[in-house]
């Protein structure tokens, strides 16, 4: 293998790791902001990872640059859902969790 493999396979497992993280924190968070914030942030991390690691193994730059180009588009959709799902949980009067909340 050669160090082009072995840095793709490094960034593909780094990603699933974010993935693996993004899923805790979204089971284990205790309200719909701060799983929103984990879903976010690790899942678009762990997403350029894996893009990354797969466009060093494809076979022309043509496809390596439509592999790249998913990254921008899913985090200015991610950004916009997200927004959308906590403008939602706001009007409908739900509020954030507090130390001493039950979860």
């Amino acid at each position: 293998m050669s160090a082009i493999d072995w840095l793709s396979a490094l960034l593909l497992v780094v990603g699933a790791a974010f993935f693996f993280a993004g899923t805790l924190g979204l089971l284990r968070f205790p309200d719909v902001y701060s799983r929103l914030h984990a879903l976010a942030k690790a899942d678009n991390l762990g997403l350029g990872c894996v893009l990354l690691g797969l466009a060093l193994r494809a076979d022309s730059l043509a496809v390596a640059m439509k592999l790249l180009l998913i990254w921008p588009l899913v985090l200015t959709a991610s950004a916009g859902v997200g927004f959308a799902i906590a403008r939602r949980a706001q009007t409908l009067g739900i509020r954030p969790w507090r130390q001493g909340d039950a979860p």
